[in-house]
């Protein structure tokens, strides 16, 4: 397999490091500095479980799964139920991978100011819109869709009630059970 390309802020002369393709992630567009300007790239600082952590340049655009690739893959432990693989990345955020026992990774930037999504005030599963459910740790937008598409049938009347959502289990209820309610 081939390798994937990312560049790393503060190679030498502006080259980018060369991270080794991952054999479980997908394969990221590499960054193409003769058609990507400053403005079409996002700078992610990668944490965690990661065979490189510190910071990478991607396309603007790019997904978790992109900024794992470009930081050389998982190491072992690494719990990517924890993680959204496929939201995108904002400029300037954290992408923590977590072990097992490790806590549940912050939520991403924004996530925090949107109405209902703090940690001191969880958020309401009957209220909360496609694009708050989807910045919760483990639901993408699919996951996401299906607790929109549940609720639209049976309002929720308990948090226990996500078990029966289509994708999730007893492992990503327990990630979600603190940070959602049923006022």
């Amino acid at each position: 397999m081939g390798q994937g390309h990312a560049r790393l802020a503060g190679s030498p002369a502006g080259q980018g490091a060369v991270a080794p393709a991952d054999q479980t992630l997908p394969r990221a567009a590499p960054d193409t500095p003769s058609t990507t300007g400053p403005g079409d790239r996002v700078a992610v600082h990668v944490a965690g479980r990661v065979r490189r952590p510190g910071l990478v340049l991607l396309p603007a655009g790019s997904r978790v799964h992109d900024a794992i690739r470009a930081a050389g893959g998982v190491t072992a432990g690494a719990d990517l139920d924890a993680v959204n693989l496929a939201r995108r990345l904002t400029d300037g955020e954290q992408v923590r991978i977590p072990g097992p026992g490790d806590p549940a990774p912050p939520l991403p930037p924004g996530a925090a100011a949107t109405p209902g999504g703090t940690p001191s005030a969880p958020l309401d599963l009957n209220t909360a819109t496609l694009e708050q459910l989807d910045a919760l740790p483990g639901v993408g937008e699919v996951t996401a869709g299906h607790i929109l598409a549940y609720r639209s049938a049976h309002p929720f009347t308990t948090v226990d009630q996500l078990l029966e959502v289509p994708g999730i289990g007893q492992r990503r209820f327990d990630q979600l059970k603190d940070l959602v309610t049923v006022p």
